[in-house]
């Protein structure tokens, strides 16, 4: 299994004439796909990641980083768009490390070929290296399991039955996560958040719920916004509590999760009383998108904690 590591950028911001080249040059590629029917993956750029995100929430997508200074990134992206069609139940997706740095920065991808998920919003490393047809398979195979356990509508193909035993039929959503989803699918939010809500007083320990309906929220705060432009409104403003809390959610949208969590507590260590209030109820609605069971949000808790003793 081998990588290329990033390239350094010593000309930040600058005009990368070969780039442009390589983006006209796969631009090409992809139409001649199409044209022949080959599946076909979606170019992931600042623009359309946050609507990528939005999808995640009804389908898992796979991204491949790729790179012009290492042709296996290019096979393998070509790998999974084929096993996208065969197999199903995921989107394809591709993103090139050079002209999209900063999108490779937020997933912390130091080197490609290198693959990820992004399941209900959340980003999952998937592998860095080039990988077998076999792997593959059984990486998508788990990213689609997944993504049933969460309620999406990806899920990997059922095994098939002995023979003369009938198949287990797939277990239902709660009524209440079920129209969550179908809201979700045809991008009412508030529909989505209203029915997530209500399930959460129906059962107040319903995990699922709560992680849904803080990753909607997510998506409802962060729809429209320049993420450019939120950020210089924080560099501007350090101590502007809205704006820190502007760009963390931007931040964990875009994978970028101790950046957002280290943000909020710093700012929060500068601030009292309702100030101080509003990034507490933010940092515990961000760990609920992320997840109690990942680690960096089991580290930020105890920082919360020693910050408000």
């Amino acid at each position: 299994m081998t990588d290329t590591p990033l390239p350094d950028s010593a000309l930040r911001g600058a005009v990368d004439l070969a780039a442009l080249a390589r983006a006209r040059e796969a631009e090409k590629a992809r139409t001649e796909r199409a044209a022949s029917g080959a599946p076909m993956a979606t170019v992931v750029t600042e623009e359309n990641l946050q609507s990528l995100a939005e999808q995640s929430m009804s389908v898992p997508i796979v991204i491949v980083f790729t790179s012009a200074a290492a042709p296996a990134s290019e096979t393998l992206a070509a790998d999974v768009e084929r096993l996208a069609s065969e197999m199903g139940g995921f989107m394809p997706a591709r993103c090139d490390v050079d002209a999209e740095r900063g999108i490779a920065q937020a997933f912390q991808i130091q080197a490609v070929p290198a693959a990820m998920a992004l399941i209900g919003a959340r980003p999952a490393p998937l592998f860095q290296g080039s990988a077998s047809e076999e792997q593959l398979r059984e990486v998508l195979g788990q990213v689609m399991e997944v993504a049933a356990q969460a309620g999406l509508g990806g899920q990997a193909a059922p095994a098939p039955a002995a023979e003369g035993q009938a198949p287990t039929p797939e277990e239902p959503l709660p009524p209440l996560h079920q129209e969550a989803y179908d809201a979700i699918e045809r991008g009412d939010m508030a529909t989505a958040v209203a029915a997530y809500e209500k399930a959460l007083q129906e059962n107040p320990k319903d995990a699922d719920a709560r992680a849904g309906r803080a990753q909607v929220l997510l998506i409802q705060r962060t729809q429209g916004s320049d993420p450019q432009q939120v950020r210089a409104v924080a560099a501007s403003a350090p101590d502007d509590v809205a704006a820190q809390i502007a760009v963390a959610d931007i931040d964990v949208l875009g994978g970028q999760i101790e950046d957002a969590f280290a943000r909020l507590l710093d700012v929060g260590s500068r601030v009292y009383g309702k100030e101080r209030d509003a990034v507490r109820a933010r940092l515990v609605e961000l760990f609920d998108v992320v997840g109690p069971q990942d680690p960096r949000v089991a580290q930020a808790r105890r920082s919360l904690a020693a910050l408000l003793n």
